[in-house]
Parts: structure tokens; sequence; C-alpha cells
């Protein structure tokens, strides 16, 4: 993974405010401790760090104390810095934050921000272009120091097009025709807004105008992080928001680094986009509530993954036309599909299995579930016991189920030719040639399996039981009805 764009060191000076001052109506901080962390595109290379990449980093600093901080903090990170070069017009970018009572006070900038010298370009150039070809992914970090100029980013994603190497761009400015080319850039709502020159207010039309622009740009796609909204995926034929997790927010710096740091991550990791999308959004919510600029580690990833399955259960029920569109990523991250249908009424441990053991012959399993009234009309009006939300909830809850999709068809067959499955599965007591759908599937290339059920396992044979043990109830002696 390769990082090019603005450096920085964020020092920091802690401390807590008991007092107004006397001399001035501004708080008095009594400073009890210093530090500094890496800034800018240096903390983006920190967060893909601390996801478990191995990166390297290019941009300028000074030939100053502020270098040897920042590379030493770099290093301690096994981040590569032998791209990094000593620019001869400028020192090292430092940002000053003063910390009172865990509040940010006051920043103090130390910055230059003209465009690099052309000798300080080019040996910037010939040092990111030798590491292209061993790339999974290239990140441009624009803060808008100078570093990132039109030609120098126009040269990488030509690079880095040639070598098949994907772009993230976490852009600045009112102008992103320097990033045409890359494969997505990353703007907050109010950068998107001034580059498209409309109100970042208006959020719906902000985003059904943005497809434009990635358009214009030959961007694959575009995310947009919309704060406490979360953030919104803008590709050719869908805009689908993900909204933010609520968390109690310290401190925003450094928000966006994370985003696009977990982007390059998912997509080096061959990641589907809708996927990767929510990452990006869980981890800039874990580092909004901490106290400065600090990265996202695999381990809080995980831990807000698992924090929020039970959301994601709920979210696994889909409709016809969203779930053909998750389907179609899936299939373009190189997943394999596994589908199945059933009523599902009154889930017990034969349906459990048979699912379990489905999803065993692909990377995501969906199940057509049948409507109330698609299952009276085969299984009898008495039926089902479960009413199909419940049903839907339920089975969204199984970890061996990807996606739920209702249908009110008498047979599923719309259904699988809609999706399109790599594989169609259905319980062993059937006959292939007596599977709805069986026929299509291999007509594209599918594959049908007949799965094991597990044996005296069925929602007819426990409604019996009930029905014989409420009648045993009802003619005993004292029962209770």
């Amino acid at each position: 993974m390769v990082v090019v764009g603005d450096l920085m060191l964020d020092r920091y000076l802690w401390g807590k405010v008991a007092r107004i001052s006397p001399e001035a109506p501004v708080p008095v901080l009594h400073l009890e401790r210093r530090s500094h962390a890496t800034g800018g595109a240096a903390n983006v290379a920190r967060n893909l760090s601390t996801l478990g990449l191995e990166v390297h980093v290019a941009g300028v600093t000074g030939d100053d104390e502020g270098r040897k901080a920042l590379l030493g903090a770099l290093s301690k990170e096994g981040i590569r810095t032998e791209a990094v070069i000593v620019a001869a017009d400028r020192s090292t970018t430092i940002k000053t934050r003063v910390i009172g009572n865990h509040q940010q006070m006051i920043r103090i900038d130390e910055e230059r921000t003209v465009p690099l010298p052309v000798a300080d370009e080019t040996r910037l150039l010939d040092k990111v272009i030798a590491e292209l070809s061993a790339a999974s992914a290239l990140v441009l970090s624009d803060y808008a120091k100078g570093v990132l100029t039109p030609s120098l980013c126009r040269t990488l994603i030509g690079a880095a097009r040639d070598n098949k190497v994907p772009v993230v761009v976490d852009p600045k400015g009112t102008d992103f025709a320097k990033y045409v080319g890359a494969t997505s850039i990353t703007p907050n709502r109010s950068e998107l807004a001034q580059a498209m020159g409309r109100s970042g207010d208006d959020i719906p039309s902000l985003l059904t105008h943005a497809d434009k622009l990635r358009c214009d740009l030959d961007l694959d796609f575009l995310v947009v992080t919309l704060s406490e909204l979360g953030l919104a995926l803008i590709e050719a034929d869908a805009c689908r928001q993900i909204p933010a997790v609520a968390r109690e927010v310290f401190d925003v710096s450094g928000a966006g680094d994370t985003v696009i740091a977990t982007f390059a991550a998912g997509l080096a990791a061959r990641l589907g986009r809708i996927d990767t999308a929510h990452l990006a959004n869980l981890a800039a919510g874990v580092v909004v509530g901490k106290v400065g600029t600090a990265p996202i580690t695999r381990s809080e990833l995980l831990a807000a993954i698992n924090g929020e399955s039970a959301l994601e259960q709920a979210g696994k029920i889909a409709d016809l036309a969203s779930a053909s569109s998750i389907v179609q990523e899936w299939k373009a991250g190189g997943e394999r599909i596994v589908f199945t249908n059933g009523c599902f009424d009154l889930l017990h441990v034969g349906h459990v299995t048979y699912l379990e053991r489905a999803r065993r012959f692909g990377d995501r399993l969906v199940v057509g579930l049948n409507t109330d009234r698609s299952v009276r009309a085969l299984k009898g009006d008495n039926r089902p016991v479960i009413h199909q939300e419940d049903r839907a909830r339920v089975l969204a809850a199984l970890a061996a189920v990807d996606a739920v999709v209702l249908f009110d068809d008498d047979t599923p067959l719309s259904l699988i030719e809609s999706l399109r499955p790599d594989v169609l599965a259905k319980g062993a007591d059937y006959r292939e040639e007596a599977v709805v759908g069986a026929r299509e599937v291999k007509s594209w290339g599918g594959q049908v399996v007949l799965i094991p059920l597990v044996e005296n396992r069925s929602t007819t044979n426990t409604i019996r039981r009930l029905t014989q043990a409420e009648s045993a109830s009802d003619g005993s002696e004292g029962g209770t009805g």
C-alpha cells in the first residue's frame, strides 16, 4: 500500500482549565503533558498500518526537528519512509492543538502551502512510481499544502492505472479535475458542495447531482462522508446511504483519514464496495469517540462489527430490487451465491442444520421466504403459525443466512431468475428434476444440490404434537384449558 500526500506532525498540549485569566477574558490552561502523533497523509498511513497492512508513505518535510519526530513516529508503526524527501522551500508542517479538560481549545498551524518546486516534485514522483508496481492500492491524501499538484496527481493516477492499481483520493479545493481517472474520491459534504457549486444543506439533491461529477471525473464510484449522518456510496446505478451508529463524539479530527484508509484496505482485500463502505462507516464512528488524532485498530473494528451485529441482522431482509443489487455486488467481488427457499414456519433444528449445510456450498446464502398468502396456498388455511415479518426476522438472525427475500408467487422461479444464483439448494426429499428453477440454474452454468435433512424434524410434526398435548390437557381432570 502506497500513501502520497501532505505529511504533518500533530502536537498536543494537554491540561486542565479551572480559571479565566485576569489579563484578558481567556481560559488559563494548566499544562500537564505534551504528546505528538502523525497527521494528514501520515495519519492515513498509520490507520492502514494498524489495520495490518504493509505501508509505504511518500511526501515532503523540512530538514528539522519536526521531520525527526514525524519519521520516528512512523517508524514505530512499521511504516516505510524511504519516499519522504526533504523539500528545499519549507519546514515540516506542524499542527499544535491545545486540549483543556478533554476539549480542543485552539489549534496553531505552522505550514507552507505553495506548490512544490518542480525539482522536488520530480524527485518525489520518481520514488513513488518505483513502488507502484508492487502496490495493492494507491492513496492520495490531499490537504492542500502544495504536495499533490495537478501534474503530480495526473502522473501518479496514470501510472497506477497502467499497473492496474486502484487509486483512492481524499480531495481538497474546489477543482477536482486533477483527480480524473482515479478509482474513487472521498469528499465530505462541504467539500463536495463547494466543488459542485451547490448548497450542502439539501443532501438528497447534492447526492443526486454527485453522479454527474462521478462521470465527469471518470470515477468507478464516489464516497461522501456525511458526518453524523454516516456516508453515501454513489455508483453508476445507485446511491446508497449508510447511516452512522450513534456515538458520543469527542473529536472529529482524523475521521476522514480513517474513512479513506479503511476504503483503501477494503479495495486491496477485494471486498465489495457496500461491505467496504459499511466498514469505513463503523471505523469512523470509533475514531470520533477518541480525543485527538488516533487511528482505528483491527481489534477496535472487530469490536464495532460485533457490536452492530444485531442491527445487521435486520438489514439482511431485502426486497427484490435491493437483493438483486446486493447479489450483483457480491458476484462482482468473486463470491459464490447459494439460493434456497421455503416457508420456515416454527423454525427448528432441522431448518437451522439445513441452512448451515446449504451455506457451505458458497460464500453467501440467500433465502427466498414464502409470504403468508403463499404459505396458506401450500399448507392450508391454518398456516403459517408465525407471520412473515417474524419468520423473516428470525431467519435473518442466523449466521448462515446473508439475505432474506419474501416472495408471494406460488413458486420462487421468478426470484431465482432475477437473482441468478450459482447454486440452488433444496432438501434431499426432492428429486432434482422436481426442483423449481433447477433447469434454469443449470442453463447458466449453476449447480443444483440436494441437502440431507435431519430425521424426524418438521413443523407439521411439531404442530401435531402441540395439538395432541393441548387435547390431552383439555381432557384431564383439573386441567387449566
